[in-house]
């Protein structure tokens, strides 16, 4: 009966996903949900499987077995974009920006992929869509200062941005969306943060989900996985190992061997 009301009130369901590549099994029969308004962590060793996870709910592969669902429909294989437009956004374990440009013209190039306008009235450029940019400016302005980009919109080529500031504008742009369901490949990992940049990105997270929003993330920084994550599920060799609170899972003995090959262990 549990796993039926969990089923019922989740907004993403995973339910007996599979991937093969060749004889390799990289995700193995992986059920698990996601409700509105939690954080979840899906963690591992290397190589356990989590970033294949994403790419099948993202719509970058389809799975070998199982079905993804969203808010009740099955978007299993669906295109990349048709699953955005559902209310589904990502970031990437490397920042997808664009490095000549400015931090706000990356911000406009994101709404501007969302926006709806027709091809026509781009060309010539009537007064709804002349209104509409002045929006979609505001928007962006008013976004990145949300994430602290007060002082650094214009000036700044992406290229020359610290890594933290990086990873917090990647994390800006897939909110430009307006998504249900943000899903976050490592929002502190890939080498380069300092400490004070991982706090302002988990204060950053934190406050996303106080205004409601639904977050699935990957993360190795097993402290900030610890600090935001409501619940936890733990992937090995591409199957779940365990399921729980932050509380359960740090003193499950199998999570402490298999992730963390030791029986000594602080998060």
């Amino acid at each position: 009966m549990k796993s039926r009301i969990e089923r019922i009130v989740a907004l993403l369901e995973i339910v007996s996903l599979s991937k093969h590549f060749g004889g390799l099994a990289a995700v193995s029969d992986l059920t698990f949900g996601v409700r509105p308004g939690e954080i979840v962590g899906l963690i591992g060793p290397n190589g356990a499987g989590k970033t294949t996870v994403f790419n099948l709910i993202a719509g970058i592969y389809s799975p070998s077995h199982g079905k993804v669902v969203f808010k009740g429909m099955d978007i299993t294989g669906k295109k990349p974009n048709i699953i955005n437009q559902k209310g589904i956004a990502r970031t990437f374990q490397e920042s997808r920006l664009f490095d000549k440009k400015t931090v706000l013209e990356n911000m406009l190039i994101a709404f501007h992929l969302e926006s709806k306008l027709s091809f026509w009235r781009t060309i010539f450029n009537d007064s709804a869509t002349r209104e509409r940019e002045r929006n979609i400016l505001t928007k962006a302005q008013e976004l990145l200062r949300s994430v602290g980009f007060e002082n650094d919109m214009h000036h700044k080529a992406t290229k020359d941005l610290p890594h933290g500031h990086r990873k917090t504008l990647g994390l800006a742009m897939a909110l430009a969306t307006s998504p249900e369901l943000l899903m976050l490949d490592e929002p502190v990992g890939g080498g380069g943060m300092n400490p004070e940049e991982t706090r302002i990105i988990m204060e950053l997270i934190k406050g996303l989900k106080q205004k409601g929003m639904t977050i699935l993330m990957v993360e190795h920084n097993l402290r900030v996985v610890m600090g935001l994550c409501d619940r936890i599920v733990v992937l090995n060799f591409g199957k779940k190992l365990a399921e729980g609170s932050p509380d359960e899972i740090k003193d499950h003995q199998e999570v402490i061997e298999a992730y963390l090959g030791v029986k000594d262990h602080a998060y």
